[in-house]
């Protein structure tokens, strides 16, 4: 397979997986990155979204994840169409979350970005509807 096939597949069965489990394959998102993964967010932690700041080791991943699966419960995320090109794969879907406090629920187009290394995710930029989720975290 070439370079960009094999990128895909993986993320798809990530994205599967994250989908099927709502959001409990964490494990598995973190054994795809490398150790100096460039993780960041749209939101750029945000109030109502602190968890969103930039990271830029796994630890700080994984205190991303944390922060989102104890504020938020994933109703379904989707993942539509795959680009990619080289190093690069572009994720084209959708998500829903409800927020664990307060119960609203939020409907967004997400893309992701990533690059990517050997397999594994380097770099990772993801895009949403910020001005409705952080409405429904405050």
């Amino acid at each position: 397979m070439s370079q960009e096939k094999d990128n895909v597949a993986i993320l798809k069965d990530a994205y599967r997986r994250w989908h099927e489990t709502r959001a409990a394959s964490v494990d598995l998102w973190m054994d795809l990155m490398t150790d100096d993964i460039d993780f960041r967010s749209l939101a750029h932690g945000s109030q109502g979204m602190e968890f969103t700041k930039d990271c830029c080791s796994k630890d700080q991943v994984r205190d991303y994840f944390q922060g989102l699966t104890s504020d938020w419960e994933m109703i379904y995320y989707n993942a539509d169409e795959f680009v990619a090109q080289d190093n690069r794969v572009v994720m084209i879907g959708s998500c829903s979350w409800r927020h664990r406090k307060n119960g609203n629920v939020i409907d967004t187009p997400k893309v992701d970005i990533f690059r990517m290394r050997d397999g594994k995710i380097t770099a990772f930029f993801e895009l949403y509807d910020t001005a409705s989720v952080i409405a429904a975290a405050t």
